[in-house]
């Protein structure tokens, strides 16, 4: 009779582990034979450690899964598997290996190995010129970590491990170096270890010797969180109403003026509800932890300097410093020559190197030391020589750097740069146009008289930039609106010390009458060059008060102290509101509904109010390169997109040709109409009757006719 060895139990290993799993006490006496079994095995792999055994692959695995039936047993059984890789990892087959490797992670996952004990030997295993055993320890080590911190933060474990990690990066083996990194990354982007002791040690990780892990590093600085999606982009609540900005416009007489009006408060009032309705703009990368962003900038800068890397090594490594200067506000003037020798054209890369020069610029850095960049882009880009989309990525760059630091453009330049407003490509006017815009909003007084555009109240309210001034309010912004009864009147609470506080009346003085009466004539004139030619005239006639005559000097003095004292008594009136009322929403969009107003008014003496923030100058914590190769043109298509744009204008429209105008479709056509849809073979001897004889045949037609007329008589 033949023996069935699958029924054997010592010798048919899943079978035996399936029956200790259900009764370890039964088959205590097999378990230990297989482990006296498993001993000899290893005494004798021993003597070959490089050479495969199968039977001791089957054995390992057997005493893994049944390690917790029998705990007393195989008490030392996960210290020999590490011993056994400890000793001979690096001449282990790899099979053997992985199997080992296995078996420890089995171990683990009962809470029969501690977590420490087995993450460092992993850690050590990185060595190992085998690359899926790599990424199997990688992902064992990311997926314990995260385990062990998902109920809460294990600080003593965390600690010990960052240490040990912080001793691999200066792992003279590439292999585990550069894994070491990676794996703190990818804790980093699973939100398991983002705190800063991470974050600084993989900045040390910048300055390595082995450029696998330096570059790891720097992508780790220059990489995003993802942004927070909008939870609610439809809220209607926060939207600013601008019916009250159109109520004028509806009981008064239609105009070609009002109507363009109308428009922009329209504009103003959409890009103010999709702005607020806009998750905020803030970058909560790992570069707001570094400890020391200065030592950590002027290390990297000295090291770029020093370095003979690619060029997309030295990129990053621009990238990086120009982050660190433009988030933490750092000085670093020697980078700004340093990056100024790439500013050229044919430069490759150049659009990138120009979005690092804006990044590294921000409102402390001296105007001296951004000045020459200034001049090197309009030396270099802004010229006729050039193309119009080189000039335009010029202007681009040198908006983005005066809205960070504005001190740094003079007069002459500017007014030069202002210039290309009328250039013949419209990128260029455009790029143009948006620089001036900028500096409306900014520095008014750098650019020439007809390039301030038409005055309102917002630009009335703009305050002088000085260096290192900070403008800190303690109050809201526009908040004198809620106090607003009519146009020309507020109600303000009464200054006095009694007990009962009443309200009274601002009254205007003849001189705010007069400037207002003067506002007014000044709105109802619509071509900027008339309303230039109206000043000058006033101007030059002079003004007289108290009898006496003032020249054009004294009444510009006369005014900017008349403006101070107004600007004065609107600031106190909103920090008597802010401080006398909680505001609610509906006092916030009557302040936004003004401020959007306020925006497209010409100024009113005694009805002005200050704007929070003008919206151009919030900008983010990164330059985007799109703001630096935004290019006003239209882009040539490929054929298919030509097609796409065609079949897409084509939709929900009317088709062309006959229309079919018989009000019941299933009646008879007319013979007309059948003759349209006839092959032309059936109507060619009708065709051919209409067409145009010449005179020729016409003198034969009528000779024939005669004959014919002769015989018949």
């Amino acid at each position: 009779m033949v023996r069935r060895h699958n029924n054997q139990l010592p010798e048919n290993l899943p079978q035996l582990q399936n029956l200790i799993k259900r009764d370890s006490v039964s088959y205590h006496e097999e378990f230990l034979q297989q482990y006296q079994h498993f001993q000899n095995t290893i005494e004798v792999f021993q003597l070959s450690p490089e050479q495969p055994n199968k039977t001791l692959d089957d054995l390992v695995m057997f005493m893994a899964q049944v390690a917790q039936c029998y705990p007393t047993e195989l008490q030392n059984f996960p210290q020999q598997i590490i011993d056994l890789l400890r000793r001979h990892n690096t001449v282990l087959d790899n099979n053997m290996r992985m199997t080992f490797c296995r078996a420890l992670i089995l171990l683990r996952n009962k809470n029969l190995l501690a977590p420490t004990d087995l993450l460092e030997l992993f850690f050590q295993l990185l060595r190992c010129q085998d690359k899926s055993l790599r990424t199997f320890l990688e992902n064992h080590i990311v997926t314990d970590i995260k385990n062990l911190n998902a109920k809460h933060k294990n600080a003593k474990l965390n600690t010990t491990l960052q240490n040990f990690m912080f001793t691999m990066l200066k792992d003279t083996n590439t292999r585990a170096a550069k894994m070491s990194v990676d794996i703190m990354i990818e804790l980093y982007k699973k939100n398991v270890w983002n705190d800063a002791k991470t974050v600084n040690v993989i900045a040390t990780g910048c300055f390595s010797k082995i450029t696998k892990v330096m570059v790891a590093s720097l992508k780790f600085f220059l990489g995003k969180d993802p942004e927070e999606k909008d939870s609610d982009e439809s809220d209607s609540e926060n939207e600013v109403d601008p019916k009250e900005v159109m109520m004028a416009n509806k009981v008064n007489k239609k105009t070609r003026k009002r109507e363009k009006k109308l428009s922009k408060v329209k504009k103003l009032a959409s890009k103010a509800y999709k702005k607020k309705s806009a998750a905020p703009v803030f970058n909560f990368s790992a570069i707001h932890l570094v400890h020391d962003p200065q030592g950590m900038a002027e290390k990297l800068f000295k090291q770029l300097e020093s370095t003979n890397k690619r060029f997309e090594v030295k990129l990053m490594t621009l990238d990086v410093i120009s982050r660190l200067i433009g988030l933490h506000n750092l000085f670093l003037f020697n980078y700004y020559p340093y990056i100024q020798r790439f500013m050229q054209p044919h430069q490759r890369e150049v659009t990138r190197i120009l979005q690092f020069v804006a990044q590294a610029s921000h409102e402390l850095v001296p105007p001296d030391v951004i000045e020459p960049v200034l001049k090197t882009l309009a030396n270099n880009f802004i010229t006729e020589r050039n193309s119009s989309d080189v000039m335009a990525i010029g202007l681009n760059a040198v908006k983005e750097i005066c809205a960070r630091c504005p001190l740094a453009m003079d007069e002459d330049l500017l007014q030069d740069l202002a210039q290309y407003k009328s250039y013949r490509d419209r990128s260029v006017m455009m790029a143009a146009r948006s620089l001036i815009q900028l500096f409306r909003n900014l520095r008014p007084d750098l650019l020439h008289k007809k390039d301030r555009g038409r005055p309102t109240e917002a630009s009335e309210e703009i305050e002088n930039i000085r260096y290192g001034k900070i403008n800190a309010k303690d109050y809201v912004p526009g908040a004198e609106v809620l106090l607003e009864d009519n146009k020309e009147e507020f109600e303000i609470n009464s200054e006095s010390d009694s007990d009962d506080e009443q309200w009274i009346n601002v009254e205007h003085s003849d001189d705010d009458v007069e400037e207002s009466s003067d506002e007014n004539e000044e709105e109802g004139i619509e071509d900027e060059e008339e309303q230039e030619e109206g000043e000058e005239a006033t101007e030059e006639s002079g003004v007289k008060e108290n009898g006496k005559e003032i020249n054009k000097k004294g009444r510009k003095v006369l005014k900017a102290k008349k403006k101070s004292e107004n600007l004065e008594i609107k600031k106190d009136l909103a920090q008597k509101v802010t401080l006398d009322r909680i505001l609610t929403d509906e006092d916030f969009k009557r302040i936004d509904t003004a401020n959007i107003r306020k925006q497209m008014q010409g100024p009113k003496k005694g009805l002005k109010r200050k704007v929070e923030e003008i919206p151009t100058t919030q900008l983010s914590d990164l330059v985007k390169l799109s703001d630096i190769e935004n290019i006003y043109k239209k882009r040539k298509h490929d054929k298919q997109t030509r097609i796409e744009s065609v079949k897409k204008g084509q939709e929900d429209r009317e088709k062309f040709g006959y229309k079919d105008g018989r009000m019941n479709e299933h009646c008879s056509k007319t013979n007309r109409e059948k003759r349209k849809k006839k092959n032309f073979q059936m109507i060619r001897h009708k065709v051919k009757g209409k067409v145009k004889r010449s005179f020729k045949d016409k003198q034969i037609a009528l000779r024939n006719h005669l004959l014919k007329l002769k015989k018949m008589k």
